[in-house]
């Protein structure tokens, strides 16, 4: 069962000025650092400049990832860290967000026997992780090479000629990773955390923070017993001390119909690299996701942008996997994230041999940063962060904490709301549209209509963003509480809805 639902409000209006814990950024990591400290019974204010997941969290591939990737680089902890953290999403604390995703290795004619060896062993010590973490077989299903009618079938859209089958494993999926961020900080407000987006942090020390409100532009200085860093790409900026080495992955995003049929990850090998692969993703919103690039830059910006350069190199990698060619107009959207990699003595030259792993460091100032680390892991990084600020004896109980909305798959299963609100808010589906009824008086016809054909955002979900999730514009709506944005011409197609949606609560509100 659901706590009471907590709202999460945009500026500084009520905040307090005294709390045990600061905590800049709001991020899947700074979320679960106010989970975490909030839930060990320490009084938090969370608080962004811009919104919730306004950086590097809503830019992944919406994977749970297993660590398979990070023990073919010999990283064993990280690789074990996140099949255990993956375990504890998919079967604990979020199974309304997260679902088995099956990943699919073609054996094509250009896959040497070596790529297809290794392929074959990481799969099997991908299982070996699964079972280490504790993960159940009914979780994440065994992997297994499958013949290559069975891989035509998983994906229709494969080159047929030179198949010689394929190799079947499993990972998580993300509803989204945006949802993700949103249901953190929520739950983090319903067990008593101030969590406010739109207030930027002009000066940190350990002792406490200068604020200043982005809606009214008051000052406010809040006094703390700690101040943490969990800015991602932007740590740097607050604490002088910290280097980081961003790196761009970028995705690409196609309509469903591009690929038809598509069921599974198609995981296509780079050519000349035995271990990097770009995945072809399909999603439930009737979009595919293709990425990832791992690409060094320069300067850090608010929303990175994918170069022409990287969507023709995914581009290339996936035409040789599949029969009808993709071209550029094939690409409705694309993306861009910055991993914050921290830079570290006797690193390599290249972005992505740089270890994953976080490190949680203390400035001479006292702030506390978080820095590294992967969307998966976030609440591990979270619970050394707090451990790390030595406020507390109360253990860490996060990993037995489920998410506003959790819920056993069987339990999820049976709920009577539309698919996609329990795809994005589980248990709480139910509240996402009573919510909306009483805010705007509108039939159930009208709250659950989806946008368009190819755009299946609904009015409930928008208003409940703004009601319940601190959304204050559109670009909160369309960019972050749904995913909307990631498709220019989508919207395009919403963008009246969201309007509508934040009249309406606007209305109530002052009624």
């Amino acid at each position: 069962m659901s706590l009471p639902s907590t709202r999460i409000t945009p500026g500084l209006a009520g905040a307090p000025t005294h709390v045990d814990v600061v905590v800049i950024g709001l991020g899947i990591t700074g979320a679960g650092v106010a989970l975490d400290a909030v839930t060990r019974g320490l009084s938090v204010l969370a608080v962004d400049a811009h919104d919730l997941a306004f950086g590097t969290s809503r830019w992944s591939s919406k994977l749970v990832h297993g660590g398979l990737r990070y023990l073919a680089r010999g990283q064993v902890g990280v690789a074990h860290e996140s099949a255990v953290e993956r375990g504890i999403l998919m079967e604990v604390t979020a199974p309304h967000l997260t679902r088995a995703m099956p990943m699919l290795v073609p054996l094509m004619s250009s896959v040497t026997p070596l790529q297809a060896g290794l392929a074959r062993a990481g799969l099997a010590a991908g299982d070996v992780l699964r079972r280490t973490a504790r993960t159940s077989r009914g979780t994440l299903p065994a992997p297994r090479k499958v013949s290559a009618a069975e891989a035509l079938a998983l994906a229709p859209g494969l080159r047929a000629d030179g198949l010689r089958g394929g190799l079947l494993g499993w990972d998580g999926q993300l509803e989204d990773d945006a949802r993700l961020v949103t249901t953190v900080a929520r739950t983090a407000a319903a067990h008593g955390a101030h969590v406010r987006n739109r207030a930027s942090v002009l000066s940190a020390t350990g002792g406490g923070v200068l604020l200043r409100d982005q809606l009214t532009s008051a000052m406010s200085t809040v006094t703390a017993a700690a101040v943490v860093n969990a800015a991602g790409v932007w740590a740097g900026d607050l604490v002088d001390e910290i280097t980081l080495r961003p790196s761009r992955g970028t995705h690409l995003v196609l309509r469903a119909d591009s690929l038809p049929g598509l069921r599974a990850t198609v995981t296509a090998p780079i050519p000349g690299e035995a271990n990097r692969y770009v995945m072809v993703l399909p999603q439930p919103d009737g979009t595919i996701y293709v990425g990832l690039t791992d690409e060094e830059v320069d300067a850090v910006e608010d929303v990175p942008t994918p170069s022409e350069g990287e969507i023709g190199f995914l581009l290339d990698v996936v035409a040789a996997a599949f029969a009808r060619p993709l071209r550029r107009r094939d690409v409705v959207g694309a993306f861009a994230g910055l991993r914050p990699l921290l830079q570290v003595p006797g690193a390599t030259d290249s972005t992505a041999d740089l270890s994953r792993q976080h490190a949680v460091l203390t400035s001479r100032t006292g702030v506390t940063t978080i820095v590294g680390g992967k969307l998966t892991t976030y609440r591990r990084m979270a619970q050394d962060t707090v451990d790390a600020l030595a406020l507390t004896s109360s253990p860490c109980v996060t990993a037995s904490t489920p998410l506003l909305g959790a819920a056993p798959r069987t339990e999820l299963a049976r709920l009577e709301q539309p698919a996609r609100l329990v795809r994005r808010f589980g248990t709480d589906a139910a509240l996402v549209l009573d919510d909306a009824r009483t805010v705007t008086g509108l039939s159930d016809d009208v709250l659950l209509a989806p946008a368009s054909d190819q755009v299946p955002v609904t009015l409930a979900e928008l208003v409940f963003g703004v009601t319940h999730e601190g959304a204050h514009d559109v670009g909160d709506l369309l960019d972050r509480r749904t995913r909307v944005g990631l498709v220019p011409a989508d919207r395009e197609v919403a963008l009246p809805l969201a309007e509508r949606a934040l009249d309406l609560a606007s209305a109530h509100s002052s009624g």
